[in-house]
Order: C-alpha cells, then sequence, then structure tokens
C-alpha cells in the first residue's frame, strides 16, 4: 500500500459554476438532477441524450421549462463552448462526445464526482464499498450497522438516496454508506473515502471496460486517499493488489477480511463467531467478538463475507461491537437475493435472479446441494466453463432459457457431462413458467431449485426484478 500526501480537493462552491457552458451527458436518474443542480448554481446547462423516445421528450420538456436546453437524439456531437462534460456513469469512455472533450482539453465528471465536488466543509465522510458482488448487500449491512449505533446515515451512490440529495439536502448526515460501481469510479477522479472496501473482482462489464485490467483499475480508485482503511479480501488476492497499488493518507491500514481464522489486521470467523483482529487493542494477541454468524441473514458463505466487510468500515469508523452484532439481526436482504420463495413437495425454490454474473452465481451455486440450476440470458463476454467445472458436483439437473443458453449448455457438456440439460428455445416471458416446471420434474425432495442465471436478463424481461418475479409466480403456480 503506498503512502504519501493526498491533496484533498476543495469542494467546489456555487459561485464556480456561474456562467459556466456544462454539458450533461444522458437524461435518466442521474442526468436530470445534475441538469436541475448545475443550472440551480448559475452553469448553462446543455443537455445530450442518444435516445429520443417517449420518456427522454417528456424528461426534456421538464427540463426546458426551467431554462435548459436539451438535445435529443444527439448524445456524440459536443456542444460548442463546453467547459465541462457531467456524464450518466454507463455512457462509454469510448464515445465520440468524450473523445471530442478530451481533444479539447475539457474534463469529465460523472454524477459521483460533482456530488464529491459539491460537498459542503462540514460534509459526513464516505464509507464507500464496491466490487463484482455483493456491493448493495453490503452497503445496507453497513447502513443497518451504523444506524444500530445512534449514527445519522443512508445508503447512496447506486442505491438508494441519489448522492446530489445525500450531500445539498437539508438533512445532516453523520456518515454515508456509499455504493460505487466501476463505471461511477471511472469518471470520480478526486473522490476520498473515509474508508473502503473491494468486495471481489471478476470479469463484468468487460464490454465497457475494454479489459480485466482496466476494470480493476477502476475499482480500485475507491482506496484512492482513503484515511484510515482500505478493506479488501483475503481471498480474492486481486483486491489485495489494488491496495498496495493505492495511494491513501499517512496511517491508513489496510484490513482483510476471511471465511476462515483472522490473522492480525483481519477479520474473520472462529466456531461460528464473526471477530475483529483490526480494531482491537494488541491485536497480534487478542480478537473481539463481534456477531454470531446465525445472526447474518442468509448466513450463506458470501453474505457472511458481506458482513465481515460492512463490520470493517464499521469497526474502522470507531462503530461499538454491540451495533455490529444489532446491525446484522436488524438487516433483511432485498428481494432477489437467495431468497426462499417456497418449499413444493419436498424441494425448495430459491430466487437469485440478481445473480446477473459468473462470479455471483458461483456463490450462490455454492451454498446449496444438490441444485437444479435455471440459468441463461445475455451473457455479456462471459464464459461459463470455469463456473462449470467448480459447480458440476452439486448439480441433479439444468434448465437453461435465454439468448446465450447455447455458452451455458456446451459447458455443461464439456465439464458435467452426466447432467441432466433441459434446453428450453425460448426467450419470450412465459418461458420462466416452463423453466420451473421442467426444474420440478428433475428435482427430488430434498433438493434446491436455484435461479441463479449467472447472466443479464434484457433478453426476456425489463431488469432482473421482472426475471425473480416471474420466477416466483411461476413456482406459486406449482404450489397452487
Amino acid at each position: 500500500m503506498g503512502s504519501g500526501q493526498v491533496t484533498s480537493t476543495v469542494p467546489t462552491g456555487p459561485s464556480d459554476f456561474q456562467g459556466k457552458h456544462v454539458t450533461v451527458a444522458g437524461l435518466g436518474v442521474s442526468g436530470v438532477p445534475a441538469a436541475k443542480v448545475l443550472h440551480a448554481r448559475g452553469a448553462i446547462v446543455t443537455v445530450v441524450n442518444d435516445g429520443d423516445d417517449a420518456r427522454a421528450r417528456e424528461q426534456a420538456a421538464e427540463l426546458e421549462a426551467l431554462g435548459v436546453a436539451v438535445r435529443l437524439g444527439d448524445g456524440a456531437t459536443l456542444p460548442e463552448g463546453t467547459e465541462l462534460i457531467v456524464t450518466a456513469p454507463g455512457w462509454k469512455p469510448d464515445k465520440p462526445l468524450f473523445q471530442a472533450a478530451r481533444e479539447a482539453g475539457v474534463d469529465i465528471w460523472g454524477d459521483v464526482e460533482l456530488a464529491w465536488r459539491l460537498r459542503g466543509p462540514d460534509a459526513a465522510p464516505w464509507l464507500a464499498v464496491t466490487g463484482t458482488n455483493g456491493k448493495t448487500t453490503t452497503v445496507q449491512m453497513l447502513t443497518s450497522i451504523l444506524k444500530a449505533a445512534g449514527l445519522r446515515t443512508a445508503a447512496v451512490g447506486n442505491i438508494g438516496v441519489s448522492l446530489l440529495d445525500a450531500v445539498l439536502g437539508d438533512e445532516r448526515y453523520d456518515v454515508l454508506a456509499v455504493e460505487l460501481s466501476s463505471y461511477q469510479l471511472h469518471w470520480a477522479p478526486s473522490l476520498r473515502a473515509h474508508s473502503a472496501a473491494v468486495l471481489n473482482l471478476a470479469p463484468d462489464h468487460l464490454d465497457w471496460h475494454g479489459s480485466m485490467e482496466a476494470y480493476a483499475a477502476d475499482k480500485g480508485r475507491v482506496y484512492e486517499g482513503n484515511k484510515v482503511a482500505c478493506v479488501y479480501n483475503v481471498a480474492d488476492k486481486l483486491t489485495e493488489d489494488l491496495v498496495r497499488e493505492a495511494d491513501v493518507e499517512e496511517g491508513c491500514r489496510a484490513i482483510g477480511f476471511t471465511l476462515g481464522t483472522p490473522g492480525p489486521s483481519q477479520l474473520g470467523v472462529v466456531d461460528g463467531i464473526l471477530v475483529d483482529r483490526a480494531f482491537v487493542e494488541n491485536r497480534q494477541k487478542n480478537a473481539q467478538e463481534l456477531a454470531e454468524v446465525s445472526d447474518v441473514n442468509p448466513p450463506a458463505p458470501h453474505n457472511i463475507a458481506n458482513a465481515l466487510a460492512a463490520a470493517a468500515l464499521a469497526r474502522a469508523f470507531g462503530v461499538p461491537p454491540t451495533a455490529v452484532r444489532d446491525g446484522l439481526r436488524n438487516f433483511s436482504p432485498d428481494a432477489h437475493r437467495i431468497a426462499h420463495v417456497a418449499d413444493v413437495d419436498g424441494v425448495a425454490y430459491i430466487d437469485d435472479s440478481k445473480a446477473t454474473n459468473t462470479h455471483a452465481a458461483e456463490a450462490s451455486l455454492a451454498s446449496y446441494e444438490p441444485i437444479v440450476w435455471i440459468a441463461g440470458g445475455l451473457a455479456k463476454g462471459a464464459t461459463f466453463d470455469e463456473l462449470v467445472a467448480k459447480s458440476a458436483k452439486r448439480l441433479r439437473g439444468a434448465v437453461l432459457i435465454g439468448a446465450d443458453r447455447a455458452l451455458i449448455r456446451d459447458a455443461l457438456a464439456r465439464h458435467a457431462p452426466e447432467v441432466p440439460v433441459v434446453d428450453l428455445d425460448r426467450t419470450d416471458t412465459g418461458a420462466m413458467l416452463a423453466a420451473v416446471q421442467e426444474a420440478r420434474r428433475l428435482a427430488v425432495p430434498g433438493d434446491t431449485v436455484l435461479l441463479a442465471p449467472a447472466c443479464a436478463s434484457m433478453d426476456m424481461f425489463a431488469n432482473y426484478n421482472q426475471r425473480g418475479d416471474a420466477f416466483a409466480q411461476a413456482v406459486r403456480e406449482l404450489g397452487a
């Protein structure tokens, strides 16, 4: 872990935008609030947007009524006179708009960068979480722990309250639990968190970042300038490598979390107890009990890892052990995250529609045995050999749906040829009912039918929530 003096970025005051020509790239959940905030601070704002659908026209009309210029269907051209671009996080770095901006020497910020710069002098510190999987759950656990300690907090960023609302609203916070995607981190060059965690790293969004190295580098930005703790996953060397490469404030520590027995400066598990050997006196010899594994809901291995990461960040902020325990006990996971839907004829049906990549699916598959696996969708450039090879011994059968199901079918043929596979040549929404019916046919009492698609949902569904809802409805029809 590098050390060095980090020059803190002075937050940009309202007057700094007066008369400044700012282009906002993209409408949607981040672009519209950013345009409004900038306009209110005296900026001359132009919004550019690739799409020109009904929703975009509705948002454009709202902004134009305030005096904001909007160009629909033209997200490639840099408006004349642009001095700053504030982009929606999903816009790819290689877009012509950004290439033109770089050639013109124009800075490009994301909404996270804008929020960071607009913080007041007494702004709440940020505890930041990123990683390929588990971000939302970990941030929600962290928020629950911080609240159990009596702190005023909110889950913000890629979840919950918008960051702009959190830093500019009337409510005062003691600390913010911030979920950050690799997209958001790419466009947030001056972010400096109190403490941060990278939960894990696996290939994802490589079509956006261009390479695994670029993806990891963007994730690693979360550690830059950390003040107290860089939290990493002992089981994932890539996360520790990012800590070593980070330039942090003097005295910031590397804190590991592990499902095994923790060493000094780590949190881990001993005899069913979550323990802290990082934020205790004489950590060479002492450990502090934080909670029991049974306090984690659900107590699947990857979720225990999430809880340890959340606990590490909370402890870095000075939260007492009892608040960790109470916060974990109070936490309930969101829908579609290894959620138990029902038992039908002695078979458990589990909805993990949120497992939209291979890394998430691997964690889900490791939590049950034997499994009838429902998988498939949009692969986003992923390959499935490693996932299938690791999980083959747990599989009773597999039911495949979606546009890229052949990739999973071929991996099963190579690494689990004895596992029966049902290949549903359908991408319509109703295919989920057929998939659940086929899974029921393959399963025997004591099995788990697990929806862990390892793929995105947009070939068949609006999002993973709709996919999970379709699964749950199909299961309810089985039991009717």
